[in-house]
């Protein structure tokens, strides 16, 4: 099998018109559209690409999210509880909402993220016991998950909980929680809440702490019936790109559970390494923190080669680089474009591999019945033959059942 080929299916498909007549001995055009694997980057402009026209800066936001949309079909937007609801009762779902909207009319999965955190938890919280915490909590996770179902049905539960009950940089309301329920406890709360408000979502765990710590912690999670779809798994690489060697250790460590890994949040800069003595990166603080041409040429490489590494892996389900551009979490060369909106060579990269490298566009030809095999990468696909057309979907069961597509 030659590498990749887990990626892709067969689907014997019979093409009719719209009477149902075979379509015979014809050459038909079979395009990838989206693939099924979900390549992702932080999506926080869309919030100032749908603002309200008056919104400033709307253009510039608006040029970001076109250069977004030509290279990603996934991606993240921002429910941090401190800034998603500042004031108690007054939550900004709009935003959200028409972020998500856009994303979904243009064919692009959202996920939220996070619902439950301990940094950037709403400060109000802490007028309340550990029980009116709770309740708030799980009303919060009610309330987000219910109203963008249908637009929003990937979210990130959970975040960091390995660090969450000993994190003493500040008081916050779910730290205390942390200390009171117990880390299993509490992610069983805050999951069985996601998944009664929508059964058909997909619920991660998420976490940069990637030690036998995680490992244990989502063990016992697991044992104890929380819901988990996937394992979110960070890797924020300022200090250096980890390599093939560690990248195949984390692999080998989380598939053990045999579920899906989602790579949720993930950096390579393309300007000077942050210093090895740093231990929480936050700490890191400098007067400004440029691309470099040599450190483009690095970031593009690693990137590649991280991007295969994970793309090869049967498990991995999703990737997700978390800035779009440069000068967004710690003011680092982190993005695929620059600060000013022009690209940097990893846009080129990423493009090629997600839409020259790793898609199908090919012809297949039908025979006296109309019959066909398509064989290519997973997930949808346009049809087209003279001015007809059909959408279908390859999928991994494909060849389970035989397959009608009516070409209008």
């Amino acid at each position: 099998m030659s590498r990749y080929e887990h990626r892709k299916s067969e689907a014997r498909i019979r093409f009719t018109d719209v009477s149902g007549k075979p379509i015979a001995n014809a050459d038909i055009r079979a395009k990838l559209t989206n693939n099924e694997f979900l390549f992702g980057c932080g999506a926080f402009d869309m919030l100032g690409a749908t603002a309200p026209d008056e919104f400033p800066k709307k253009e510039f936001f608006q040029d970001r999210a076109n250069k977004w949309l030509e290279v990603f079909n996934y991606g993240t937007l921002p429910f941090y509880w401190a800034q998603f609801e500042p004031k108690e009762g007054e939550p900004q779902t709009e935003s959200r909402m028409r972020a998500a909207k856009y994303m979904k009319e243009h064919n692009v999965r959202a996920k939220g993220h996070p619902l439950c955190w301990h940094t950037l938890c709403a400060d109000w919280l802490l007028e309340y016991d550990n029980k009116t915490i709770l309740d708030k909590q799980l009303d919060r996770i009610h309330r987000e998950v219910s109203e963008f179902k249908g637009v929003i049905d990937m979210w990130d539960v959970i975040n960091e909980v390995v660090i969450m009950p000993v994190f003493d940089r500040y008081d916050n309301a779910m730290t205390r929680l942390c200390n009171d329920l117990g880390r299993v406890r509490l992610v069983k709360e805050v999951f069985d809440a996601a998944k009664d408000a929508n059964p058909d979502a997909v619920l991660l765990i998420n976490d940069f702490n990637l030690s036998e710590s995680y490992r244990i912690l989502i063990d016992g999670c697991l044992n104890a019936g929380v819901p988990i779809s996937a394992i979110g798994i960070q890797t924020h690489q300022h200090q250096g790109y980890m390599g093939q060697e560690k990248l195949q250790d984390i692999l080998k460590r989380y598939s053990a559970f045999g579920l899906p890994l989602h790579f949720t949040e993930n950096t390579l800069v393309s300007g000077e390494i942050m210093p090895s003595h740093i231990v929480d990166l936050n700490d890191y603080q400098v007067p400004e923190w440029p691309s470099t041409p040599e450190g483009e040429e690095r970031q593009k490489n690693e990137w590649r080669e991280m991007y295969e590494i994970l793309f090869d892996h049967p498990l991995v389900e999703a990737v997700t680089g978390w800035d779009f551009a440069d000068g967004m979490w710690l003011g680092a060369p982190s993005g695929i474009i620059h600060r000013d909106g022009t690209l940097k060579p990893v846009y080129h990269e990423m493009k090629k591999m997600f839409h020259e490298e790793w898609t199908t566009d090919t012809t297949i030809h039908t025979d006296e019945q109309g019959y066909a095999t398509l064989e290519g990468f997973r997930g949808e696909y346009a049809f087209s033959q003279g001015s007809a057309n059909a959408a279908f979907t390859l999928t991994k069961a494909a060849n389970d059942e035989e397959k009608i597509v009516i070409l209008a």
